[in-house]
């Protein structure tokens, strides 16, 4: 036996129908709405990745002008060129038997030269603990109590 239910009136067609499209507007607008934030993501990470790509350019051309400046600077430094440049100064190389070495009492010829004091190795037997560090909570507990109960006249400083 089947029940059947039966309406007591029939929607119009015109409002079906526009339910219909608002569901499918509604759809829409989801969909795109998706779209967009995908959209804008996508832009986001676009720019970051080009952004990234100028930054690693810039440093592959720093990193090229500094090799560039060590090598000038390896080049200016070369034996040739400082010998060169000595020369046009007016130096010339030494000859042994022409230097004279003087000695100056107490010139200390590398005064911010400080050595270390020598290593001493010193082991003691035990290490050195103050009485307080070797008592226990409950000594000081006790010790505080009888402390107490002393008249304050008997009290002597202690230590602690």
């Amino acid at each position: 036996m089947k029940i059947r239910i039966l309406q007591a009136y029939k929607q119009a067609p015109w409002r079906v129908q526009i339910q219909y499209i608002g569901l499918f507007l509604l759809a829409l607008v989801l969909v795109s709405a998706i779209m967009g934030i995908y959209l804008n993501i996508s832009a986001q990470a676009a720019t970051s990745g080009r952004r990234i790509q100028s930054l690693e350019s810039r440093i592959d051309d720093i990193n090229n002008e500094i090799t560039a400046l060590t090598t000038q600077l390896a080049k200016l430094k070369s034996i040739e060129k400082m010998v060169k440049r000595a020369e046009e100064l007016g130096f010339r190389p030494m000859n042994m038997n022409e230097a004279v070495y003087l000695e100056v009492a107490g010139y200390d010829p590398d005064p911010t030269l400080i050595l270390a004091p020598p290593r001493v190795n010193i082991i003691s037997e035990s290490p050195v603990l103050r009485s307080s560090y070797r008592s226990s909570l409950w000594d000081w507990f006790m010790q505080q109590i009888w402390h107490a109960s002393i008249n304050p006249s008997q009290l002597e400083e202690v230590g602690p």
